[in-house]
């Protein structure tokens, strides 16, 4: 049976950040997922080098919670990342050790678990669902083993009352134990939690910290959490306690132990204070005495910590093992696609609205393009209809846009822990909308098809249809691609706006390829708006008896002469489709290429620093 809890001890950490003139960073700023409350333009500053940890020693041991307070600012976060390894450690003499040997930061993550202030769930998943996915994929156990897994872990985080509810629909100290619970599903040894109680209630905040301590006690797990002004009655859960201020530490001992560095400090406890707000309260007091005291020992708590032996630069980690995933691509493939379609199925502003807009749409065109004669004239008006059903169609498929924003920060937090392969997660992604953009395109195709009289042959209907399914499939590769780059809705929304509004420029419609400029003429071959388009022409107007001008009998202008003069045929039908399951592919293929350097990012740096915000 494994050994459960481990020892964690980390010594002289030191991080800095280094503030830069903002002016260099605009386009940083711009494209950073962060919210800025300060609209005024910065003025250039020199830069400066901040230290949010400065020379921090510490240890967290099993069977107990080590608590990390301090005010806002001491770096209580950064410690909290740095031990879960989501940081880059410092350079010597800054270690982390793992029962008195050196980290191995990837197979660490395999026996621990890190779970961040803010709660990243699926909504519309239910709590069991939620656990049982995770376990899916993160433990690649039978079914039965995977139940029982789950059930334990919702009766012991308190969960079974709400395991049938949407997590969207429950309080939210359960939704913080989902969180929990989604982390610790692979049984860690070592759980590191950011602000678990940060928004909650008094009440809901000391059931929390509760079943952590129940958590410790009966696995013997290491629990280390960082916590902002705890009630004594949280307090009294603590194990020890690690006080941090500006980034340095005053106290890391008992709570007994502070109540006594207080006293002589000269700050005694009043009767019925809470000691960690007291000393919050007295942190001047508190770092005056640890100046005397490394003035006059020549020893501070941290250096004392060096008296136990370090590994040597040549000592064999712990964890030293490569870990494979749980599951196989396609096993992995499969669970996400369920997952997707969940999700998809039961997001009824999407479906439901999206499903009537399109029939609504084809309805709405339709009529307008009731019957159209095959003419010099109806010629025309198909041109424009079909130039109007591609911009409708690209251009409006952002809405989804905000769910696969959503779908990334889970997909950060879930790949950086080994849960799964990138790869997967962009083949479910393409495979669980397949269907239901054929839904649509077969809803759409079908009234504005036959109401607008276009060519009543079956087989150029059949096209036409499949025409409409892979402008939808392009149009959602597109955004996918987009929001995979994009850091939030408005940039993301911009960007799609711009790139779409280009394409349509440079498809043909406006102005033919031979008038563009040279320099722009590759922007025509880029152009999404222009394969599907020339396709359109080709199923509308090749074949024969397909007159457009007719004089005594004779025609005069036919459809394949007015293709061959655009440098359209047949064959141009195909080519066109080819080309468009090329786009579709080089667009899935960009969105896993941005995820991937994304996800490497988010295990070398911390999911904060994935990408852009590096």
């Amino acid at each position: 049976m494994r050994k459960q809890g481990c020892e964690i001890e980390a010594k002289s950490l030191t991080y800095t950040i280094h503030n830069c003139n903002p002016s260099q960073h605009l386009f940083k700023k711009i494209w950073s997922s962060e919210e800025t409350v300060d609209s005024e333009i910065p003025t250039p500053q020199p830069p400066v080098v901040r230290h949010v940890l400065n020379n921090v020693t510490c240890r967290a041991k099993p069977w107990e919670i080590l608590a990390v307070v301090g005010p806002s600012g001491a770096g209580k976060s950064t410690l909290l990342e740095l031990l879960a390894g989501r940081l880059p450690l410092p350079p010597p003499p800054a270690t982390i050790l793992v029962d008195d040997l050196p980290l191995s930061k990837r197979s660490f993550r395999r026996i621990s678990a890190f779970v961040p202030q803010k709660d990243c769930l699926f909504p519309l998943l239910t709590v069991r669902e939620t656990l049982a996915f995770t376990a899916r994929l993160r433990l690649g156990l039978p079914t039965t083993a995977i139940h029982t897994r789950v059930e334990t872990l919702l009766a012991e985080l308190g969960l079974a009352h709400v395991a049938t509810l949407r997590v969207s629909s429950i309080s939210g100290g359960e939704r913080r134990r989902v969180s929990i619970a989604v982390e610790a599903v692979h049984d860690p040894a070592v759980l590191i939690l950011d602000e678990p109680t940060s928004g909650l209630d008094s009440s809901s905040a000391l059931q929390i910290v509760d079943m952590l301590r129940s958590m410790a006690e009966s696995g013997g797990r290491t629990i280390i959490l960082s916590i902002h002004q705890p009630c004594s009655r949280i307090v009294k859960l603590f194990g020890s306690l690690l006080l941090l201020s500006d980034g340095s530490v005053l106290h890391h001992g008992t709570i007994a132990d502070l109540i006594s560095r207080l006293a002589a400090a000269g700050h005694p406890l009043p009767a019925h204070t809470n000691p960690v707000e007291f000393a919050i309260d007295s942190l001047d007091s508190l770092s005056h005495l640890q100046r005397n005291e490394k003035a006059n020992h020549h020893s501070t708590l941290q250096q004392l910590f060096h008296i136990h032996k370090v590994a040597d630069n040549h000592s064999t980690e712990l964890f030293n093992i490569e870990f494979d995933y749980a599951n196989n691509p396609f096993v992995e493939t499969s669970i996400l696609t369920l997952r997707f379609m969940k999700n998809v199925f039961r997001t009824k502003e999407l479906f439901t609205c999206r499903t009537f807009q399109m029939l609504l749409s084809g309805l709405v065109l339709g009529s307008i393009f009731f019957d159209l004669k095959f003419d010099i004239a109806g010629a025309r008006d198909r041109v424009g209809l079909f130039a109007f059903i591609l911009t409708f169609l690209l251009s409006c498929t952002t809405e989804a846009l905000p769910i696969f924003l959503k779908e990334r920060e889970i997909l950060m937090k879930e790949t950086s822990g080994g849960a799964y392969r990138v790869s997967s997660y962009v083949i479910a992604n393409g495979l669980v909308f397949l269907p239901f953009l054929f839904i649509l395109a077969l809803l759409f195709a079908s009234p504005v098809y036959w109401l607008a009289g276009l060519d009543r042959n079956p087989s150029s209907f059949a096209f036409f249809l499949l025409l409409i399914w892979l402008i939808l499939y392009t149009a959602n590769s597109v955004v996918v691609c987009f929001s995979s780059l994009a850091p939030n809705f408005i940039v993301g929304n911009s960007v799609i706006a711009g790139v779409m509004g280009s394409f349509f420029l440079f498809s043909g419609y406006f102005i033919r390829k031979e008038g563009i400029p040279g320099c722009w003429v590759f922007m025509n071959y880029l152009s999404l708006f222009r394969y599907p388009f020339e396709a359109f022409l080709v199923n509308e107007f090749s074949g024969e008896g397909k007159c457009l001008e007719e004089k005594f009998g004779v025609c005069l202008l036919d459809g394949d002469t007015v293709l061959r003069k655009e440098g359209l045929g047949e064959v141009s039908r195909w080519k066109d489709v080819i080309v468009m399951v090329g786009f579709i592919l080089g667009y899935r293929f960009g969105s896993y290429m941005i995820l991937r350097i994304r996800s490497k990012c988010a295990k070398k740096g911390g999911l904060k620093g994935s990408f852009f915000d590096l």
